[in-house]
């Protein structure tokens, strides 16, 4: 099955964004993404698209990230594909933290179990209701993250931080990070190069 033309387009859209990125170790690892994204695509998905009721703020957190400048060409070729995407909790949410456990999702975009299966860059995104944070966790690669709506991340080297509309988050391989939601939704897309 061929790429689709949605998912062309949004990953076009997504090395434009990451090519703006010029925070030294940042705009480095938006290279080394970029570089990956322009690879050969991989097995496309035809599974059905799924969510979860924390979902229902992804149009609102679009809305109010378009409004206020947000990444709205990202934005928009994201929202041509996220009908299609399959949206789950952390794997490590605990059920009895009710406002954790309800108020996020992710999705892989590519990578296992993403519209397209990739084991060299993965692409994600993250949705939170308003008032959640993201559990602290780490894992090996680095990771660039591009808003779709307001929020602050965290990372053991730098304060809580809202990187405004144009900006990117870089998170070191390896290091403890987390974010989280103001008084509107959250919505961010993440990639890591595996």
């Amino acid at each position: 099955m061929a790429r689709s033309l949605e998912l062309q387009r949004f990953l076009a859209v997504s090395a434009k964004a990451l090519a703006a990125v010029t925070a030294g170790a940042a705009q480095k690892a938006a290279g080394r993404i970029t570089a990956l994204l322009a690879a050969d695509p991989g097995l496309q998905s035809g599974a059905a698209g799924a969510r979860l009721p924390v979902c229902e703020w992804v149009d609102p957190a679009l809305a109010t990230g378009a409004a206020a400048g947000y990444h709205p060409d990202l934005g928009a070729a994201y929202a041509a594909i996220s009908e299609r995407l399959v949206w789950r909790r952390r794997l490590t949410a605990d059920p009895l933290d009710a406002a954790f456990w309800e108020g996020h999702a992710n999705a892989l975009i590519l990578g296992p179990s993403g519209l397209e299966e990739r084991s060299d860059v993965w692409v994600g995104v993250t949705v939170m209701a308003p008032g959640v944070t993201y559990a602290d966790h780490d894992h090996p690669p680095e990771e660039v993250y591009l808003p779709l709506a307001p929020g602050e991340w965290w990372n053991a080297e730098m304060a809580w931080t809202d990187p405004g509309a144009r900006g990117a988050i870089y998170n070191p391989p390896g290091i403890l990070h987390a974010m989280r939601a103001g008084d509107g939704p959250f919505l961010a897309l993440w990639y890591l190069p595996i």
